[in-house]
């Protein structure tokens, strides 16, 4: 009976989760149907519910939200996702700029942060040091979150997304050797940082993270989305790696962040070229929904846990810490960048685009995961409980202040405008697809009987002269910009090759075909597609090389 009562107890307990979830989950569906009626960004809307439900403790069972759930459970479906739309040719351009931000910008951030509290604040050396790694890496959740919303240009978006995929590295090594030394210190030890061993464990942690990644991402690449042609096996096993790499890294004590970031990047460059057009388009439609639901969860996970009634009291140290936080960035990005441009003439960054990337160092979910790692057996329960409080006022600022003001920052630096040419392509394109769906509908109500044959033939005249006329605008703007003509006919080329192979597909289900030649017109389906994305990849690369020609790097 006993057993049995404790099954029934842990039920209840898991029945109160799951219930947890579901309303966290219609609660970020609610608020993004309400967002698009006033100008808010989601991810900002998110937490500021968030805040509000903060108030009422009882009003959900929030007892399995911690550390540990926002990095293994959360943390890597978002990073996954991320990186599957990064390109390597992108990457590589601005690689030595992104490890420069990432790698010394960490390090530069950690210290200054860390020095500043330590001497305002009186904070032991160990804890400063903790507290400035865990909020000088700009989070890639909230970066990613709010810079796909801003339709910034494709190379201001890597070098900020770029350094917050890879700058957590050094950030929890540090942090880590920090909690270390705060706990040689009980002990009665000498806790002495050295360069050497710093180093060291940066390397062995943070290579290997992106090896073991690398190595996993490799093997599905090539075994799995190479040769299994199953949309729903493909599917599960992207999900398989993306919380996979993530275990396997962590539990050899490499870095499990990394570790994703490299397996992501190792599917999106190989294994999207390898798998079906049917199977790529799968994936991405499975990786957004799940993007959404867990880039919803982390965001009201955030404004959950931040306390506002333990801020107020601390007012004063959160102020200090978002001064810190602040000057260190601005020290980064301004300064690394100079040296940047110094070492990497030809790979110039614009001066606007680094005023975009320092007020876009934004702190969100890592800085709170590790910020709840904090417990009083190291630094005693008072600069714990302090640290704590300091990073959920740095976390608060940028997400709410930072967060909401970025976007009028990128608009008055002319920085997330698309060509007025392309806009205009849009407009002529929007219109004539309009016009063709209602000359549709009214042939429908023709052939229905429901309009007099006379006013359906002079409506008919009116959508066939004004689609006429818009054909015609239409072809004089591409005429007078042809790359969009070039575009336009390479998009018009994958949506036909997509609607080949779906064709082959049903033929085969309808057992038209036999597996044999089934197989075979697969491949070659495979190979035109395969052909016409590296096409789009070479004009890419051209016109990148011509602008930047054309600006006088």
């Amino acid at each position: 009976m006993n057993i049995i009562m404790s099954l029934a107890e842990e039920g209840g307990g898991f029945i109160e989760q799951e219930l947890s979830f579901v309303v966290l989950l219609s609660i970020a569906a609610l608020v993004a149907i309400i967002i698009r009626r006033i100008k808010l960004p989601y991810t900002v809307a998110l937490v500021l519910v968030g805040l509000a439900f903060s108030f009422f403790p009882s009003f959900l069972n929030l007892d399995f939200i911690n550390s540990q759930l926002i990095l293994a459970l959360l943390v890597p479906p978002l990073l996954f996702e991320a990186t599957l739309h990064i390109k390597w040719n992108d990457l590589r351009r601005d690689l030595a700029t992104v490890v420069l931000l990432a790698v010394v910008g960490s390090l530069l951030g950690t210290f200054i942060v860390g020095g500043i509290v330590r001497q305002l604040l009186d904070i032991p050396l160990a804890a400063a040091i903790a507290f400035g790694a865990l909020i000088s890496a700009t989070d890639p959740v909230a970066v990613i979150a709010f810079f796909r919303t801003l339709g910034v240009s494709k190379r201001l978006s890597m070098l900020v997304e770029g350094e917050s995929l890879f700058n957590d590295g050094v950030a929890v090594v540090i942090f880590n050797l920090a909690l270390a030394a705060g706990v040689a210190i009980n002990n009665g030890e000498t806790a002495v940082f050295v360069l050497e061993e710093a180093l060291f464990e940066f390397i062995r942690v943070g290579l290997g993270g992106l090896a073991i990644g690398a190595l996993l991402g490799y093997v599905v690449s090539y075994v799995v989305l190479k040769n299994v042609d199953d949309h729903l096996i493909e599917t599960a096993t992207s999900v398989a790696l993306a919380f996979g790499a993530f275990v396997i890294a962590e539990e050899l004590h490499l870095s499990g962040i990394l570790s994703v970031v490299a397996a992501g990047l190792m599917v999106g460059n190989i294994g999207m070229l390898n798998t079906s057009p049917t199977t790529k388009v799968t994936l991405e439609n499975f990786w957004e929904f799940m993007a959404f639901v867990v880039n919803s969860l982390v965001f009201l996970v955030i404004g959950l846990e931040i306390q506002i009634t333990q801020m107020l009291p601390n007012i004063g140290p959160i102020i200090v810490a978002v001064l810190a936080v602040l000057l260190s960035r601005m020290v980064v990005v301004y300064g690394l960048t100079w040296v940047n441009n110094r070492l990497f003439p030809r790979r110039d960054i614009p001066l606007p685009y680094r005023h975009v990337m320092y007020w876009g160092g934004l702190r969100g979910a890592i800085s709170l995961a590790l910020a709840l790692t904090l417990t009083g057996e190291i630094f005693g329960t008072a600069i714990a409980q302090e640290l704590r409080v300091m990073t959920f006022g740095v976390v608060l600022f940028t997400l709410l202040g930072q967060g909401t003001t970025i976007d009028r920052l990128i608009d008055r630096l002319k920085l997330g405008k698309k060509p007025a040419q392309v806009i205009e392509q849009q407009r002529q394109q929007a219109i004539l697809h309009a016009k063709w769906a209602g000359r549709r509908e009214l042939e429908r109500l023709q052939n229905e009987g429901i309009l007099f044959r006379d006013i359906s033939e002079a409506m008919d005249t009116a959508y066939s002269e004004e689609i006429a006329q818009l054909k015609q605008d239409l072809r004089q703007h591409l005429q007078t910009y042809p790359e969009l003509e070039q575009e336009m006919m390479l998009q018009a080329r994958a949506d036909v090759l997509r609607a080949e192979r779906s064709a082959i597909g049903d033929a085969n289900r309808r057992g038209f075909l036999s597996e044999e030649l089934y197989m075979e017109l697969i491949r070659e389906a495979d190979k035109r597609a395969a052909a016409l994305e590296l096409v789009r990849a070479q004009r890419s690369v051209t016109e990148a090389a011509i602008k930047r020609e054309d600006q006088g790097d």
